[in-house]
């Protein structure tokens, strides 16, 4: 079985985290005239959300 198939994620759904992150980043950059920074703080904050979303996926298909 792949990791794929184990983890539960389909190649598709990888990256939404750092996109959401990367979306909010360049959102509160523009409005605070910031981008360089706030691009790199929803960088981190993107990849702090695949993090997640990965070992809840993980936590969701491991059997009891």
């Amino acid at each position: 079985m792949s990791d794929e198939e184990e983890s539960g994620s389909s190649r598709k759904d990888r990256g939404i985290g750092m996109m959401i992150g990367m979306a909010i980043g360049v959102a509160i950059g523009s409005a605070t005239e910031n981008i360089g920074l706030w691009l790199a703080i929803g960088v981190a904050l993107g990849a702090a959300i695949e993090t997640g979303l990965s070992k809840r996926n993980q936590s969701d298909s491991s059997p009891d």
